[in-house]
């Protein structure tokens, strides 16, 4: 072993972690395991910030959350390193390069969406964008259904969401409830094993196996009080003052009560809480149309961090939509729109990090629930694959079973699976392709 590998890094600066997690904003490519890689070989594997055991116990605990568990591990990692502003920059800056991405190609899709380069780009990437959902609800199920009864939930739940139209919040309830249960009476159906493990020795590293938790990490009754009374208080704050602004019934409030919703049940990752948020957006608010919600994904897929950040590009069009600030002033509406949609997502994010980080702290022994768990995940396989039907019914008849049927489109997205599955291509150079594909074949065909 080399001498820098023997020797422990010298203590990272405020500024120096500042300027690594606002890089990591901008590269964040890949959708969660993509981010996840990055960081483990930044952090655990380069820097050496965290060794590979907490590296990895931390991310079991955010596996276990509601929520974009790769913000969550930035946000854990920052609040061990810097105490609580360490943790909310490392959070923040996951996120905010991606926001200001998102919304400006937003404005650009609204704006000049009719026009015929965008219009074909569009129609190329929308059905690599049903491809890459198929292939997520194959990645997950290949990983989560191991046997007869994760199966059994898994097509209950696309049956119950595609043919009864039941609500993804009492999917995820029941899945829960199930997988509480059989963890109970069948525990050997609802193990699937963790992210926890005895963790490879890159050398030491300044969070080491044996490194005590610092002070700010010790659970504390006061002080996890404090945290919970902040976070309400900056909730009700900002839910409150948009109610003042514009009244309960308004675009901006709505999106606050709306989002903060979807936070509490992004179980499964973006893919899984797509189903609600459309449900909510396209269905019941009439935010945005389906067909403005596939491309939306398509913007989240090539754009760096989280998934879940189409909901900036479902709070920008929705807030554009409703004319929320008049209809002069409706690329400022869709920014307020998009930020608003972003603040209430992400906020409960810090909330379980900064609350439960040091009851996590507190033992480094397995984390129970993970039963629970094990059962959304298996609905979650067949809500993603009921949100992969939805879309390829809206690419392939865009207007219907009894309208035309989109040969070519449906050639983009065989296309699309193989080179994912067979050639393992990225996700990006997928959508890319595709897009150039779709905009060739408008400029031929006119």
């Amino acid at each position: 072993m080399s001498d820098r590998a023997q020797s422990r890094p010298s203590p990272v600066s405020f500024s120096e972690a500042f300027l690594y997690w606002l890089k990591l904003g901008f590269i964040s490519f890949g959708g969660p395991t993509g981010q996840i890689a990055i960081m483990h070989q930044d952090l655990v594997e380069r820097k050496r910030w965290i060794s590979e055991k907490r590296f990895l116990h931390a991310l079991n605990y955010c596996m276990v959350l509601p929520g974009p568990e790769a913000t969550q591990l930035a946000t854990y990692i920052g609040w061990m390193m810097h105490r609580t502003w360490g943790g909310v920059i490392a959070g923040t800056l996951f996120v905010l390069p991606s926001l200001v991405i998102l919304a400006a190609l937003t404005w650009i899709y609204l704006a000049f969406g009719n026009v015929l380069v965008i219009a074909g780009l569009f129609y190329g990437i929308k059905p690599a964008v049903t491809a890459i959902v198929l292939f997520a609800a194959y990645r997950i199920g290949s990983r989560a259904l191991k046997n007869a009864v994760l199966w059994t939930i898994s097509l209950a739940a696309f049956v119950a969401i595609f043919a009864f139209d039941v609500p993804f919040p009492y999917i995820v309830l029941v899945a829960g409830i199930v997988g509480y249960l059989g963890g109970r009476i069948a525990p050997e159906k609802f193990s699937t094993g963790g992210h926890e493990g005895a963790g490879k020795s890159y050398g030491p590293a300044l969070i080491d196996d044996a490194t005590p938790s610092p002070s700010h990490a010790l659970f504390r009754w006061a002080h996890s009080a404090l945290v919970l009374a902040i976070f309400l208080a900056i909730w009700i704050g900002a839910l409150g003052a948009l109610v003042a602004l514009f009244g309960w019934d308004s675009a901006f409030a709505q999106m606050g009560w709306f989002f903060t919703k979807a936070a509490l049940l992004t179980f499964g990752g973006a893919y899984a809480v797509l189903p609600y948020v459309y449900q909510g957006a396209v269905e019941h608010y009439h935010w945005l149309t389906a067909a403005q919600m596939i491309d939306g994904l398509a913007l989240g897929e090539t754009t760096p961090g989280p998934l879940i950040m189409v909901v900036a590009f479902v709070g920008f069009v929705g807030a554009w939509t409703k004319a929320a600030l008049g209809p002069e002033t409706l690329a400022l509406a869709g920014c307020a729109g998009a930020a608003i949609a972003t603040f209430f997502t992400f906020l409960p994010s810090f909330l379980f990090i900064l609350l439960g980080g040091p009851l996590v702290e507190s033992t480094h022994g397995d984390l129970r629930f993970t039963a629970p768990l094990t059962g959304i995940t298996a609905a979650v396989v067949g809500v993603i694959l009921n949100l992969a039907a939805f879309f390829a019914w809206h690419v392939f008849w865009p207007e219907g079973f009894s309208g035309r049927f989109e040969w070519f489109s449906v050639l983009l997205g065989l296309a699309a699976i193989v080179a994912l599955w067979r050639y393992k291509s990225g996700m990006i150079p997928v959508i890319l392709g595709c897009g150039m594909a779709g905009l060739i074949y408008r400029l031929v065909a006119g």
